[in-house]
């Protein structure tokens, strides 16, 4: 496998299982899709990570207040993946840090692997400080995240090595957390000749190996580190190295790998557009997003795929045939979902959810920006529909960041609105939002909610996983909904796309409120409730149209194609 391998895929969280609490949200989720599907394919890869022995947190939500508060994660490493024997060092604050590494193989639907090299300082050898250097995802001050990106970055090309991969041919940098695989490359590079090629020479070389996806449409989401924190942890001798990188003022992770990257990428089309406009002076591409269908198929749709699209699998874009599937059958799947939905926010919250009630899903990373009480502007609006119109039952989720404030008040404003509306419409919130939650909200809801400020929406993929299910989106236009958005086909838009390159207008929550509110009374609920058989349709369309496209594999292969390798005929020759 070593000597095979081609691509080596970094991201500081993945998500590999329910009960590995390796990711925080939808980056490593997407990470960990990446890797199933490259599993799937046989592409001859591995990936990088950090092992997060701590994991993100666990969430507690006050029952009254919905008051957040985080918990240390426990979980058994050993349960999951295998200590290897190979170690590696890196240098922080001046010390040599040694570093090992577990290995969880990612089995493919034709059992082929990816293995995925956890990195481990916790080790007998290291400080008791740098010991907890890969135990929390996203914690600590400056230093600390500074130190995990050395781990990841020069940590980990130096275990690769260690571990025999030399025949590397492109490393792909999955947010700018794991741009120090630039510096790596550049330090090993030095060390292995003997001035035969000038600085721009070697810096074309770091490039040809290099691709770049970033996924953060707002300049306040890149990590940027002043030099004397980056002389202090990395030492005065890699400070020089990147300043040859570029970063002379400070050490801008974003840039470094803009400016080390042979193909930059951003995850949607607009995001794309976005991208291009912070960075005009580097030719970014758009490959959108996607998701791997295997993962989040509820159990009762796999059943469905198995027995009408026995391919779906192996082959996702052969979900294009959901439209020969009888209504009834797509109505027996998603009432089992929604049962299992239904049964969950009971049984947690008491809430009193009804499984023939139009039942709205939210589930998203609890920060203002998302906007997760917008359907609320207008609390008496809202109850006014659902009491006209047909009954609405609405379901949230989502972990605020420990440092977000506003975030957390966002789950608290949930929390109130649930009283104002007590007796009119149920609301409930769910706690400790991961991939198994995630699974069961995508697939059990009737309407996918999204309400972004655009353009902030990077891609989001939660609404690609409801659309797996037959769930379809009620969106703001941003991110991949742009692409999948057919109005009444596969869901439906709140508002529409005009202003969306610029910085939002102060009266955008008020206008979207509107578009929301208008868009429950005059369609969605008269099809609900009036037209059960085109709701089906319309859930139907939303696996033919939008699963059959937003998936991995097609993401993958236009990585294969753009980023990878040269052509279908390189991969072929490494395999």
């Amino acid at each position: 496998m070593p000597n095979r391998a081609r691509v080596a895929y970094f991201s500081m969280e993945i998500a590999l299982a329910p009960g590995v609490p390796t990711y925080a949200g939808g980056l490593g989720v997407l990470a960990g899709d990446t890797v199933r599907a490259a599993a799937d394919f046989g592409v001859p890869m591995v990936a990088v990570s950090l092992l997060h022995r701590q994991g993100y947190f666990r969430q507690r939500l006050d029952a009254e207040t919905g008051q957040q508060t985080e918990e240390t994660v426990h979980w058994s490493v050993e349960d999951f993946a295998q200590a290897l024997d190979a170690r590696a060092e890196v240098e922080i604050e001046g010390r040599k840090v040694a570093l090992r590494a577990w290995c969880y193989r990612v089995r493919g639907v034709r059992d082929t692997e990816v293995p995925v090299y956890l990195l481990d300082l916790d080790l007998p050898e290291n400080a008791p400080a740098d010991r907890e250097l890969t135990g929390s995802l996203y914690g600590g001050d400056h230093r600390y995240r500074l130190a995990q990106e050395i781990v990841l970055g020069i940590g980990g090309l130096r275990m690769l090595r260690a571990l025999g991969f030399d025949r590397i041919l492109r490393f792909h940098l999955n947010e700018g957390h794991a741009s120090l695989v630039a510096l790596a490359l550049l330090q090993e590079l030095r060390a292995n000749e003997d001035g035969r090629r000038d600085l721009p020479q070697q810096l074309e070389a770091i490039r040809e190996q290099c691709v770049f996806t970033t996924h953060t449409p707002v300049p306040a989401g890149h990590d940027i580190f002043p030099l004397e924190l980056v002389k202090t942890v990395l030492g005065g001798p890699a400070v020089e190295l990147l300043g040859e990188l570029g970063q002379r003022q400070a050490l801008n992770l974003t840039d470094l790998a803009l400016q080390s990257a042979r193909f930059i990428n951003g995850v949607a089309m607009r995001h794309g557009e976005v991208s291009r406009n912070m960075f005009p002076t580097y030719p970014i591409r758009s490959i959108t997003n996607g998701i791997h269908p295997p993962t989040w198929a509820t159990s009762s749709y796999a059943a469905l795929f198995d027995h009408q699209i026995p391919p779906w699998r192996q082959d996702p874009l052969s979900l294009r045939y959901a439209v020969g599937i009888p209504l009834s059958e797509i109505h027996w799947a998603h009432d089992r979902a929604k049962r299992a939905l239904v049964e969950r926010v009971n049984a947690e919250t008491g809430a009193g959810f009804a499984g023939d009630k139009l039942t709205i899903g939210f589930a998203r990373r609890a920060t203002a920006y998302k906007r997760a009480t917008l359907i609320f502007r207008d609390v008496e609006r809202l109850a006014s529909i659902a009491a006209q119109r047909g009954a609405i039952q609405l379901v949230f989720a989502g972990k605020a960041h420990p440092h977000d404030e506003e975030g957390k008040a966002r789950i608290r404003d949930v929390f109130a609105m649930r009283e104002a509306l007590r007796g009119r419409v149920p609301v409930a919130y769910l706690a400790d939002y991961d991939m198994e939650l995630g699974r069961l909200l995508c697939g059990g809801c009737d309407v996918w909610l999204n309400t972004p400020i655009p353009p902030l929406e990077a891609s989001g993929t939660s609404g690609m996983k409801a659309a797996l299910n037959g769930v379809p989106s009620l969106s703001v236009l941003d991110g991949w909904w742009l692409e999948g958005h057919v109005e009444g086909v596969t869901g439906w838009a709140i508002g529409d796309d005009e202003g969306a390159h610029g910085v939002p207008a102060s009266g955008w929550d008020a206008a979207h409120a509107e578009a929301l509110y208008a868009k429950l009374e005059k369609t969605i609920l008269p099809c609900f409730y009036g037209e059960p058989e085109r709701f089906l349709s319309i859930m139907r369309s939303t696996i033919a149209l939008n699963a059959s496209f937003f998936n991995t594999q097609r993401m993958l292969v236009e990585y294969l194609y753009e980023a990878y390798f040269e052509s279908g005929a390189t991969l072929l020759e490494t395999r």
